[in-house]
């Protein structure tokens, strides 16, 4: 098995841009055949390695496998890093625990790659159980053998060998792998044992529908590679097959929103629709939908420290955004618009609110409507600083300047208000 292991590793790539690996090192025979492989061929593979392990505390033998642990770590003379599992037990709640520990470690230790222990009967299990959950199908491609995680990758090179073909090395036996209280112990311990007296060859099949659906979705990757997903116009040209791949593809950028079919079907609908709006999807992300062009965003966190509304006094300078204001001060540089302003009275900065108006060209203005009119986009509205005096728009700063910041012939009690973009 060792040299078909290097062979793949080395097809793959698997080590060629680490050089500092992590091991989540669980004790039970896959992990313990990682990391002898991995050691036994580190110089080969040109990597040093350091060992994690979680203790869940859910079994009256963790505590004695954790010593057990930490004494073969020191007799291999590789650093081991333990965490300790509080709170309530579920497996989602112990999965994000364990990888969170993992990310933070590798940060700790500079290590670029996090190798785990999962094996070809992982894969069939894990497909599925997502078949069972009725998983998109590109989901059904199973686990991968890498992908990102943290500043780095996860790489999984067990996943060619089932566990018979894994070598019989001293390993702990977890006993709740028996316990039919988990879904994946009822699909290896129950459901598939049923499914292979119908086809002994069963995981197998299920391996090879996860290599499958792999493969279809990235030549459907390639395919449309060149086709658009956020210019709305071309959008809504393609089949609603092609833009229900697009928008998958999209989402894939964003692992933390998770939307359920009909969250996803709801957003497909409109986005076919001409629009303008912000609608909320889930877990602090938002749709902006902009005329002919969408996007996603995390909802940022607002600063305690909000400075509008804001009066700048004659002689003083506010920054704001990309923005130096300097009130009767003349600014030096590039960049620089000059606005008539009355030296007699503060200028108020503050953000848009109801029933804003502007007089330009001699008209007064909506300026909900001078907004739609240039097709402003909703984000830059909802940021836009405004520029008053007297309970007059003078300006909304960097997009349009009202009649009354003019200055008047003779009038003596006119000065400027600076206004320059800068670079942060």
């Amino acid at each position: 098995m060792e040299e078909q292991f290097l062979e793949f590793c080395e097809k793959n790539n698997l080590f060629t841009h680490h050089r500092r690996v992590l091991i989540a090192l669980s004790g039970g025979l896959d992990s313990m055949n990682l990391y002898e492989l991995l050691e036994k061929n580190k110089e080969r593979l040109k990597i040093q390695l350091v060992l994690a392990h979680v203790n869940h505390g859910q079994r009256p033998e963790s505590n004695i496998e954790e010593r057990e642990l930490q004494a073969f770590a020191k007799n291999k003379k590789t650093k081991l890093y333990v965490a300790h599992y509080s709170g309530d037990f579920t497996e989602a709640k112990a999965r994000t625990f364990r990888y969170d520990f993992f990310k933070e470690i590798m940060e700790k230790e500079n290590c670029t790659a996090l190798v785990t222990g999962h094996q070809a009967n992982d894969q069939a299990e894990t497909t599925f159980m997502r078949l069972i959950r009725g998983a998109r199908l590109r989901h059904l491609s199973g686990i991968s053998v890498r992908q990102p995680f943290g500043k780095g990758e996860l790489l999984r090179p067990l996943l060619a060998f089932t566990k018979d073909e894994l070598m019989k090395i001293p390993h702990f036996e977890d006993r709740s792998n028996h316990s039919q209280d988990y879904f994946r112990n009822r699909v290896r311990n129950q459901y598939l044992p049923e499914l292979e007296i119908e086809n002994p060859r069963v995981q197998e099949s299920f391996r090879f529908l996860a290599e499958e659906v792999a493969q279809w979705h990235q030549a459907l990757k390639e395919l449309t590679r060149d086709l658009t997903i956020q210019d709305l116009a071309s959008f809504r040209t393609y089949s609603s097959s092609v833009q229900s791949f697009l928008l998958e593809e999209y989402l894939a950028q964003f692992p933390d929103l998770q939307l359920g079919k009909a969250q996803f079907q709801e957003l497909l609908v409109q986005l076919r629709k001409k629009k303008n709006t912000i609608h909320y999807l889930k877990a602090n992300y938002e749709v902006h939908q902009e005329y002919d062009f969408f996007e996603i965003r995390k909802i940022s966190q607002k600063s305690d420290d909000q400075p509008l509304p804001f009066l700048l006094e004659c002689g003083n300078i506010f920054e704001i955004a990309n923005y130096r204001l300097s009130f009767g001060q003349p600014l030096e540089g590039k960049k620089v618009e000059i606005i008539s302003v009355s030296r007699e009275t503060p200028l108020l900065i503050r953000k848009r609110k109801e029933g804003d108006w502007l007089l330009l060209n001699g008209h007064r203005q909506k300026l909900r409507r001078w907004f739609i009119n240039h097709k402003i986009p909703i984000s830059v509205r909802q940021e836009a600083c405004i520029i008053e005096q007297n309970d007059k728009i003078l300006s909304v700063l960097g997009l349009v300047t009202s009649d009354m910041s003019k200055p008047l012939k003779n009038d003596i009690m006119k000065n400027g208000l600076y206004i320059q973009k800068i670079d942060r």
